[in-house]
């Protein structure tokens, strides 16, 4: 069993509004950079938000994301 997994609190648990880059990545299967990169390029699926230089990514779209919706 891989322990790297198991330190995610399961996305249906989640209540704050926005998760790390980590946390991000792993509920959505990418890697961290993958999500970095998306918000340097502002070409992917959704968009952080930038807090103090860190990114926060919406709780809410990473569940429509995974819903098959189109992040807003």
């Amino acid at each position: 069993m891989n322990t790297f997994t198991n330190q995610f609190t399961p996305l249906e648990q989640v209540t704050r509004p926005t998760v790390p880059t980590a946390d991000a990545a792993h509920y959505l299967n990418r890697q961290p950079q993958t999500m970095r990169a998306w918000a340097c390029l502002e070409n992917g699926p959704m968009r952080p938000v930038r807090i103090n230089g860190r990114l926060a990514w919406p709780v809410a779209q990473i569940r429509a994301l995974l819903n098959g919706e189109v992040a807003k």
